[in-house]
C-alpha cells in the first residue's frame, strides 16, 4: 500500500486514529475517518448523534480519536439514533471524569 504525495489529501493510506489511539483529531480528519461531509458532520453535533469537539484554543478544536472510533463502532453495529445519544452523552461524561 502507497502513501500519497499529499497527506492532507483525505485518502492518505492511514489516519490518525489508526497510527495513534489516542490522538486529536481535526475536522479533515474526522470526517475521513467517519465517512461523513463537514455538513453532515456538524448537523450530526447538532441532533446529539455525534460528540462535540473539544476545544484546544480560540479558533481550534479537535476529537479525541477514541472517541470516533467508539461513535464508528456504534454505527457499524447498527446502533438506533436513541443508542448513539446515548453513546455521545456516555462518552461526554467519561471526558467530565477524566478532568
Amino acid at each position: 500500500m502507497s502513501t500519497p504525495a499529499n497527506p492532507n489529501t483525505p485518502d492518505r493510506a492511514f489516519t490518525p486514529a489508526q497510527l495513534v489511539p489516542n490522538a486529536l483529531l481535526r475536522t479533515p480528519d474526522v470526517c475521513a475517518v467517519t465517512g461523513m461531509a463537514r455538513p453532515t458532520l456538524y448537523e450530526a453535533m447538532a441532533k446529539g448523534l455525534f460528540p462535540r469537539p473539544i476545544k484546544l484554543g480560540a479558533n481550534s478544536s479537535a476529537w479525541g480519536a477514541a472517541e470516533v472510533n467508539a461513535w464508528c463502532a456504534a454505527r457499524l453495529a447498527g446502533k438506533s439514533e436513541d443508542d448513539l445519544r446515548a453513546l455521545v452523552v456516555e462518552l461526554t461524561e467519561a471526558r467530565k471524569r477524566l478532568a
